[in-house]
């Protein structure tokens, strides 16, 4: 072979690592570290609300059964999905905790016992066919949940959830419940580091399966010591099979069904903030559609729970921090662990042993899963403009509302301990639902102060230039000359000035939404002459010369985003085969946003998967890119000096010149 022949082009995969199917050993292994990080929080609800309304030690076992082979058909559904049902991304189900209070209240109002029981059941399976009907509806409210919103929902779940692993970590809820004690923290700081350490010194495999690890070896250790039991393994029998309508027929009470109807629309907003999450670790973007695909799961999971002697389901945000942090994306890793949780709802032998898990243990394991969801949120709203300072109320005000109920609550979400005052016990039974939750407060404050800020009323809009104290707003953009226009946005795009110019022909411009549009419809309508003008205005990946400030600050904004101005020799070189081969094909340059990627190594994949396509698919391609590059350079006006008074002085330079 000649010295200089071009090396093969590397083959990279199509399919989306979401839809990737593992071999079947890594499968179950994967899915098996997700059934044991769930476990512990899918029983809960069966326990508390057995214990509130007066249920027997046979019926509590039943329920459980129920619930982890209801939880392992929700989540197939979930996960792997038909006609339009099912969200297809690794999101597991599981009971909410939402429901936990108005079930209570259901049962005990119904004289408790299995009557309660029966009368729960009749308002979850109407509340369940309700969302399912109702999901197209609610996803198109899609609009109301911009960054603000989402990243602060994911944030408050990741941080609400912390309680939790802590009463874990203490012994959990119940006789061994020991927050002082040292062998507690041992045991949980201990499966934290161990996780930690796999983390750290191992690649690959074995990096993916750190908490299964963690939990296996800590599991080991306690029972080594005398602190796990597996006694009732050897008491529990073989086969148990949960039959529909078990307790009896189900009974319809108006004020019950009302009560859980609020539940799932609360617990849809609980969804939506959890597929948001999972799309962000995945690199998946979330559409409408996507929105009504899983609360159609939500709603049809909801009814089976009503009809399998089960409860009300969502999407387990517990399990949102596992897949972010093992960074395994299939979501058919999902689908087996609820094939394994339906395997241990028929076989209570197996469930028993995985309940032996010590409390401490995966304490500890989830203190490291929910961290990582608030860290998601923090990712989330990194793309949030706080310069505008409703955005900062906004995300301020839901995370001390969501806190302040959180500290103050007791149980499982809570921070209070046991035997204090409830913060519930403050407000009327009507909010109990709302202020019973530190997740649902606080994502219901982010929505509706976001309604308040973004979409009720006069809205000047947010700064779209300027510098804090000396901004420039859309009444004041519809005011300008065009040359001012120009010279204010010109910047967004690479090169030729044409698209600022023809977004400047739309005004006045109603919102920011409209302003950011105007720019995207310029450059979608120009002649095709003119957008590969533009395509090849724009430098490639990685060039010295953006390093070196040529094609201007914002290309180096954008590509110093992932270090692609600070490469090493060997990554260096790796663009420029990239760029060579892909300007080859199709006669302009690689235009990549770069601050849509997550890596170098994503960039990278990217452009190669891009060489396959076709030069219209490319030119179209481009033209994407370029839209988004716009969006990023548009958000990073508002931190810039005053271009609009730079633009006047340069314009009065220039007219004092002629």
């Amino acid at each position: 072979m000649s010295a200089t022949a071009t090396p093969p082009k590397p083959t990279r995969p199509s399919r989306h690592p979401v839809d990737e199917v593992l071999p079947a050993p890594r499968l179950f292994v994967y899915g098996f570290q997700h059934v044991l990080a769930f476990y512990a929080g899918a029983v809960i609800v069966p326990i508390l609300l057995a214990s509130a309304i007066g249920l027997s030690q046979e019926e509590l076992i039943h329920l459980i059964n129920a619930d982890l082979f209801t939880c392992g058909i929700a989540s197939i559904i979930q996960s792997v999905g038909f006609w339009k049902v099912g969200v297809k991304l690794p999101l597991l189900q599981g009971v909410t905790f939402t429901a936990v209070s108005p079930m209570i209240a259901i049962g005990l109002a119904a004289g408790g016992g299995t009557e309660g029981l029966l009368v729960i059941y009749g308002a979850v399976i109407v509340a369940g066919l309700f969302t399912f009907f109702i999901a197209p509806y609610f996803s198109r409210l899609i609009r109301f949940f911009p960054p603000v919103v989402t990243g602060t929902v994911i944030l408050i779940i990741g941080i609400a959830l912390l309680p939790v692993a802590a009463n874990d970590a203490a012994g959990g809820l119940g006789p061994d419940f020991a927050p002082f004690s040292g062998r507690n923290l041992a045991y949980a700081l201990g499966t934290l580091a161990l996780i930690v350490a796999i983390q750290r010194l191992f690649k690959g495999f074995m990096a993916t399966v750190a908490v299964l690890v963690g939990l296996v070896i800590g599991t080991l250790v306690a029972w080594a010591l005398g602190d796990a039991h597996f006694d009732s393994v050897g008491q529990s029998s073989w086969f148990g099979v949960t039959t529909p309508f078990f307790f009896g027929w189900p009974k319809f009470s108006v004020a019950a069904i009302i009560s859980m109807i609020v539940v799932m629309l609360i617990t849809a907003v609980e969804t939506t903030g959890d597929v948001f999450a999972t799309g962000e670790i995945v690199d998946k973007r979330i559409e409408r559609d996507d929105i009504a695909r899983a609360l159609r799961a939500d709603g049809m999971a909801t009814t089976l729970g009503g009809v399998f002697n089960s409860f009300p389901y969502t999407c387990f945000a517990e399990n949102v921090g596992l897949v972010r942090l093992t960074r395994v994306k299939s979501r058919y890793v999902v689908a087996m662990a609820g094939a394994i949780m339906i395997v241990i709802g028929l076989i209570p032998k197996a469930g028993a042993l995985v309940a032996g898990i010590p409390h401490p243990v995966l304490g500890g394991a989830a203190i490291a899963m929910f961290a990582t969801v608030a860290v998601v949120g923090i990712q989330t709203l990194s793309k949030v403009d706080f310069h505008d300072h409703r955005n900062v109320v906004i995300v301020g005000t839901s995370i001390g509302l969501a806190l302040y109920v959180t500290v103050l609550s007791t149980g499982s979400t809570g921070f209070a301990p046991q035997g204090t005052e409830d913060i519930r016990n403050a407000v009327p039974e009507w909010a109990q639902i709302i202020v019973g939750s530190g997740i649902t407060l606080g994502s219901l404050t982010a929505i509706i102060l976001n309604l308040l800020f973004h979409h009720v009323g006069r809205n000047r809009g947010p700064a779209v230039a300027g510098s804090p104290g000396n901004l420039v707003r859309l009444s004041e953009v519809n005011e300008m000359t065009q040359d001012q226009f120009v010279e204010t946005f010109g910047s967004l795009f690479q090169g030729p000035r044409w698209v600022a110019e023809r977004a400047y022909d739309q005004r006045p411009f109603a919102d920011t939404g409209d302003l950011r549009q105007a720019f995207q419809e310029a450059l979608f309508a120009a002649s095709a002459d003119e957008q590969r003008e533009l395509i090849n205005a724009y430098p490639d990946l990685g060039a010295e010369s953006v390093a070196d400030g040529a094609p201007g600050d914002p290309s180096l904004r954008d590509q110093s985003a992932l270090g692609l101005t600070r490469l090493d020799e060997k990554s260096h070189g790796e663009l420029d085969e990239l760029n060579g081969q892909y300007r080859e094909r199709f006669g302009f340059p690689l235009v990549t946003c770069v601050r849509d990627r997550d890596s170098y190594a994503q960039v990278l994949r990217h452009g190669w998967e891009r060489l396959n396509n076709s030069p219209s698919q490319e030119h179209a391609a481009a033209l994407i890119e370029i839209a988004k590059i716009a969006a990023y350079r548009f958000d990073d006006l508002v931190a810039d000096a005053n271009p609009v008074l730079s633009a006047r002085m340069r314009i009065t330079d220039v007219d004092s010149m002629a």
